[in-house]
């Protein structure tokens, strides 16, 4: 263990992680960022265009907006660490986490920008061809699916919901689910199967995705007599729910039923004195790049008058 304790120690990268670090450098507290060792720059790695985010007109790829952000993040003088947070003790004045390689820092301040995970189905062939006609977000990528037919894997409000977004841009929107009714909200049900663009596939479910270089179909399989067979499509979306990367804080942070971090009021704030949270971890609801990287900034923020008053 290091004799040194650091001001702030930030767990995590993406949006909410490079922008709490931006604002932390720039405040003079020396910020040590740990990216994560493969999940570094957060679920944009995995995106083609991003069209939504401000100051961008003509769109920038995913990973190249992560590059930026983590440059200027190094620039007001984050110290970066390409590894994971292994284990953390935050309860206390002084946290203690342990990474990767086996290094132990001790820290005033944490900051938690773990993210949430997008679901999958766990088919080889729909990792390979993420981006590429497959993806978890319809807000983010249902614009490149202009007039195409293309599926929706879900039986949520979040699945009704990104199939009823996407009727704005497909000529045709299949809701694909594997039981003969929906765990969605009645509304959220009415509004999407009162929509004409949107067509039901019951008992069914995706066993692969086809396609070489991009998405070209689907093979199908009957929940009830296991018959299988194929449909084209451009694209699949996948809606089958999120899970916060907050494994490494049961029993430690107060977490709501479905594990994400709970934070007081519009703040980020958690239970535990010096210990903040921000991004998809807490965030239900808007999981844009945009909100990640101002609950960013305002875990910074919070982060810094907590050590100026400490």
């Amino acid at each position: 263990m290091s004799d040194v304790i650091h001001e702030l120690v930030i767990v995590g990268s993406g949006p909410a992680g490079y922008t709490a670090g931006i604002y932390a450098a720039r405040a003079q507290l020396a910020p040590v960022l740990y990216e994560g060792s493969v999940t570094a720059g957060g679920a944009l790695m995995n995106t083609t265009e991003v069209e939504n985010f401000p100051g961008f007109p003509d769109a920038i790829i995913g990973p190249d907006l992560m590059d930026k952000l983590k440059a200027q993040a190094e620039k007001f003088g984050s110290i970066l660490v390409r590894d994971d947070i292994v284990e953390m003790k935050l309860q206390g004045d002084v946290k203690t986490l342990v990474d990767g390689s086996g290094n132990t820092l001790q820290a005033k301040a944490v900051i938690l920008a773990t993210g949430s995970a997008y679901k999958e189905i766990g088919l080889e062939n729909e990792k390979r061809l993420s981006g590429r006609g497959v993806s978890w977000c319809a807000t983010c990528d249902g614009f490149f699916f202009r007039n195409q037919e293309i599926a929706v894997v879900g039986g949520g409000d979040s699945a009704m919901e990104e199939a009823t977004f996407l009727t704005r841009f497909a000529s045709k929107v299949v809701v694909i689910h594997r039981r003969d009714s929906l765990r969605a909200s009645k509304i959220m049900v009415e509004r999407a199967q009162t929509n004409p663009k949107i067509e039901f596939l019951w008992n069914t479910e995706v066993i692969d995705v086809l396609g070489a270089e991009n998405v070209t179909g689907l093979k199908l399989r009957n929940t009830v007599d296991g018959s299988e067979s194929e449909r084209a499509f451009t694209g699949l979306f996948v809606a089958i729910g999120h899970s916060p990367r907050s494994e490494l804080l049961v029993g430690q942070v107060e977490l709501d039923d479905e594990g994400y971090v709970k934070v007081q009021g519009r703040s980020t704030h958690t239970n535990l004195s010096g210990v903040f949270a921000c991004g998809d971890l807490v965030d239900h609801t808007y999981r844009q790049a945009i909100t990640a990287a101002g609950s960013g900034c305002q875990a910074a923020l919070d982060a810094e008058r907590f050590l100026a008053g400490h």
